[in-house]
């Protein structure tokens, strides 16, 4: 597989989630999104406005986590977090399912949480990705929150939080792309470090990349143009 960099670049939500994040490298991240021209920048709720403002003019989208990292808050609160987060300029909204309810058998309760937050999000015309957290999960497990990620209505299905014991793994994509089917999207995150493991991710059918080392990858990129 080979792609130029800046069809790369369209695969990738450049990540700034650290907890320790200040301005200035949220802002340098903003900096990096708009020289590579990315599909988004993901950052904590706290930091949309910011991001927002810094990605005007651009075709970059301004992307932030819900329910973040556990995905264990109330619906009520996942709702009111993506209401704020849109309302303070996100396009994209990043929830985690409720994994214990999911690892209980209660299907109903992960399905109902996902569709009353992609209610929210599509009522303002954005984009919903259900985080899964693959690495706290069994292989019939993924394919079950994958298929209720897509019975919920969202947008895509996501791999992890890149906050658990590991995250995307090429053979998770392939299982999740066998779950949904061909057109459902897929977002890989966690873990991606080098151009080899990017293509990996697309090769297994991901459709967005998740990734902090960005720069580093669309470099190398570059070098293959």
């Amino acid at each position: 597989m080979k792609l130029t960099q800046a069809q790369l670049a369209k695969y990738m939500d450049h990540t700034m989630l650290k907890p320790e994040a200040t301005a200035e490298m949220i802002d340098k991240t903003v900096e990096e999104a708009r020289k590579y021209n990315t599909a988004s920048v993901c950052i904590n709720p706290y930091w949309v406005k910011r991001v927002h403002e810094g990605l005007e003019g651009t075709d970059v989208n301004t992307c932030t986590v819900i329910g973040f990292p556990l995905g264990a808050t109330s619906t009520a609160s996942k709702v009111f977090e993506t209401k704020q987060a849109i309302a303070d300029g996100a396009d994209e909204i990043d929830m985690v399912i409720n994994i214990g309810e999911l690892k209980g058998g209660n299907d109903q309760a992960v399905e109902d949480d996902i569709r009353v937050v992609a209610e929210a999000t599509h009522a303002e015309g954005k984009l919903l990705k259900v985080i899964i957290e693959n690495c706290l999960l069994t292989d019939e497990e993924k394919k079950r929150a994958s298929k209720l990620t897509v019975k919920g209505g969202a947008d895509f299905v996501k791999t992890s939080t890149g906050f658990s014991t590991s995250g995307a793994k090429a053979q998770d994509v392939k299982l999740m792309r066998e779950a949904v089917g061909p057109d459902f999207k897929i977002k890989a995150a966690g873990g991606i470090h080098s151009l080899a493991e990017a293509y990996d991710m697309i090769e297994a059918g991901a459709n967005r990349l998740g990734v902090s080392a960005s720069v580093k990858i669309l470099e190398e990129a570059a070098k293959q143009d």
